[in-house]
């Protein structure tokens, strides 16, 4: 496995805070507020579940807390935009009131976004890249906080429905850059985008594992890349297991995916991960020492 060079760039969060990124990955913490996400829908439904389940993360050493109160598993519905704002508002105070970790708003709805930002977000993390509400770009755009911006084919309802692609790699990246273009032009700062390729959305098992193992092809559009293979399905038609026994199926891609370049990966047992991460990066490191103590160094600015 050939180990590629990472470029690194710093995020600005409200309130004169920044994340670096790039001489080591960041660990994003899934925490779905959600009756019916994928793998633990259900699991943190309730308010203070979620809130113990966020301190839990955070304890473990999470880098950014990823919040969410609607499921995008394949198939699903959306949910009403008052919904998504009772699930996740009251956790995301209750946390803040505790913790400065930044904090991402999984959500594609602009009244959400805007409403969990002035309770604390740090980040819009939006699965449709900018498409499923106008409004989104213009509250990215007026917050200025980091937006990332993901690959999917379709809908949720529609995603995976025999999903086919002419170039995988090429189609990803040009709609990337597209989203990338479309939200600079409405005033969002290129520096303050991050890229997701999609894994599992709109994708077949042959689709994610190519796009892993070819992640460093992202590097063209020059904005941190994000991965979230965690514990998704395409992992269990490889190894045959169910969702709960995918943990190492998820490090060993993430692993494949920080050797390419990643800059975060989104999982869902952070205390697990968080020992393949540093082991990933410790191997980059070695090939990549005087790279890695000079991008440390400019992350500090």
């Amino acid at each position: 496995m050939a180990v590629c060079g990472r470029r690194s760039y710093c995020l600005r969060l409200p309130g004169g805070r920044k994340i670096g990124l790039g001489s080591r990955t960041a660990i994003m913490g899934i925490l779905n507020v959600t009756p019916d996400s994928f793998s633990d829908g259900g699991k943190f439904a309730d308010h203070q579940d979620a809130v113990t389940r966020a301190f839990d993360l955070i304890a473990n050493g999470v880098d950014i807390l990823d919040i969410g109160g609607e499921s995008t598993r394949p198939g699903s519905d959306p949910v009403s935009i008052e919904t998504e704002i009772q699930r996740v508002i009251p956790v995301l105070l209750a946390v803040r009131k505790k913790s400065a970790i930044p904090i991402s708003i999984d959500t594609n709805k602009a009244e959400v976004a805007i409403r969990a930002i002035e309770s604390g977000a740090d980040i819009i993390n939006d699965v449709s890249s900018l498409r499923f509400d106008r409004q989104m770009v213009e509250v990215a755009a007026r917050t200025g906080v980091p937006l990332i911006l993901m690959h999917m084919l379709g809908t949720p309802r529609t995603m995976q429905k025999d999903p086919v692609y002419s170039d995988l790699i090429a189609e990803i990246a040009g709609f990337l850059d597209e989203r990338i273009r479309f939200a600079t032009r409405h005033g969002v700062e290129r520096n303050q985008i991050v890229i997701d390729p999609g894994i599992g959305f709109g994708k077949t098992v042959e689709h994610n594992l190519a796009i892993i193992a070819q992640l460093e092809a992202f590097s063209s559009l020059d904005r941190p890349v994000l991965l979230g293979a965690s514990r998704k399905r395409f992992i269990g038609s490889v190894l045959g297991c169910t969702e709960t026994d995918r943990e190492l199926g998820t490090a060993v891609a993430d692993a494949f995916a920080i050797a390419a370049g990643a800059h975060i990966i989104r999982v869902h047992d952070v205390a697990f991960h968080r020992d393949a991460v540093k082991m990933a990066d410790a191997i980059r490191y070695s090939v990549f020492t005087a790279e890695y103590a000079e991008d440390a160094e400019k992350e500090k600015n």
